[in-house]
């Protein structure tokens, strides 16, 4: 069985990677590994145990066998999910992409730029 690894922040983008997905394991038969990192800037705060088991939850109702886990650690979320994404079962990395300006790349960095030229599976970048 082949595994697919999405990037997961609790944004709109994050949404419509988990989404996206969601929908290709389903349709590959494939386990979802969910890399998630918690959301500074949203509105209602909840803990890493809620957020886990809400995923959790998704992924039951769409009927795809996977985990949920969150990124630890000084390297970043990048590096989380470029460590997942290592493997031969691994298919398909799936992120969400937001638009920036390229000044504000140069400035702040990227991390799904990151991704798309690291990972060693091909990678989805998912707008919202």
């Amino acid at each position: 069985m082949t595994t697919i690894v999405a990037g997961y922040v609790p944004t709109p983008e994050g949404e419509a990677a988990l989404a996206w997905a969601l929908a290709q394991a389903q349709r590959d038969s494939a386990r979802l590994t969910v890399v998630a990192t918690p959301g500074a800037d949203t509105a209602e705060a909840i803990s890493e145990e809620q957020q886990i088991d809400a995923l959790q939850a998704r992924l039951a109702e769409a009927g795809v066998e996977g985990d949920v886990v969150h990124f630890r650690g000084a390297g970043g979320a990048a590096d989380s999910i470029l460590d997942h994404a290592k493997g031969d079962d691994v298919s398909l990395v799936v992120i969400g992409q937001r638009r920036r300006s390229p000044v504000g790349k140069l400035v702040l960095g990227s991390t799904s730029q990151r991704i798309l030229l690291e990972a060693d599976a091909p990678v989805v970048a998912v707008k919202a």
